[in-house]
């Protein structure tokens, strides 16, 4: 039981940890000037509006699922936010960044795959 409620809170944590990042940075994608930039630098710009809403979307999702043990909910948000930070660490290879430009992004992508993995154990 002890290893159970440790489980939920480390979930918890990182649940958390994902969702309000990604809210931070779907609002920055729609609002900053240094954004609009990084999506020219990216050559993507027309996609910067409709990436910026998925972040809120996936980031809300994921929060919102968990705090009311809606698990699709969280599947949905952290499965959608993996496929949306794969596509962006691909970017970054495609534009030749760096790899510790591009890390951030693969390591959301895999946090938020098996955070995907963890709550299809739920549903």
């Amino acid at each position: 039981c002890t290893s159970y409620i440790l489980q939920m809170k480390a979930l918890l944590v990182v649940t958390l940890f994902s969702g309000l990042s990604f809210i931070f940075y779907g609002f920055s994608c729609l609002y900053s000037k240094k954004m609009k930039a990084v999506f020219i630098r990216f050559r993507i710009p027309q996609y910067r509006n409709i990436t910026g809403l998925l972040q809120i979307l996936g980031g809300s999702s994921l929060v919102i699922g968990y705090l009311m043990s809606v698990w699709w909910l969280s599947f949905i948000g952290a499965l959608g936010l993996a496929v949306l930070m794969a596509l962006g660490f691909f970017t970054r290879l495609r534009i030749k960044d760096s790899l510790p430009l591009s890390a951030p992004a693969l390591l959301f992508s895999l946090l938020n795959a098996f955070l995907a993995y963890k709550f299809y154990t739920y549903i």
